[in-house]
């Protein structure tokens, strides 16, 4: 049995693969979410993470996203879940994200790391971030996070 999927395909468009890592970062009950602001308004709240480089590892890659959106020194540890989504960023590109979703210690913050200006790191209970997280495929994973019990 293959990953979930998640979203709903517009008819007619194409949705290439793109593998993609994600992170659950929790630091003092609290977890990271990034909130992405659209230059023409809006946004989208997200876990930490994002495509693949080639040649490049999903550990590494949640890494390197966890640091290039929030500033975040982490260690990426276990795979909680894998799940494709199909997702339309904000430039209209149409995708199927082919996410896995890593457990991460937080080691600490290095703002020097960040460099994507239009996301935004946030602290909130795991609750709370449930309800805020824009991808169901997030959420999902975020779950599965709760219901393991925490690291």
């Amino acid at each position: 049995m293959g990953a979930p999927q998640f979203g709903t395909p517009q008819p007619g468009r194409d949705y290439p693969d793109r593998p993609a890592a994600f992170a659950v970062v929790e630091r003092d009950g609290k977890v990271a979410i990034v909130r992405v602001t659209f230059e023409n308004g809006g946004g989208r709240t997200d876990l930490p993470g994002g495509g693949l480089d080639p040649g490049e590892s999903p550990q590494a890659a949640a890494a390197r996203e966890c640091g290039e959106e929030a500033g975040l020194v982490v260690e990426v540890g276990e795979e909680l879940v894998a799940a494709d989504h199909y997702f339309v960023n904000e430039k209209g590109e149409a995708k199927n994200t082919r996410g896995r979703f890593y457990a991460a210690r937080f080691v600490a913050e290095d703002a020097a790391l960040k460099i994507e200006d239009d996301h935004a790191l946030v602290w909130m209970e795991p609750v709370a971030a449930l309800r805020a997280l824009d991808r169901e495929s997030h959420a999902w994973a975020l779950a599965c996070w709760l219901r393991r019990g925490r690291p």
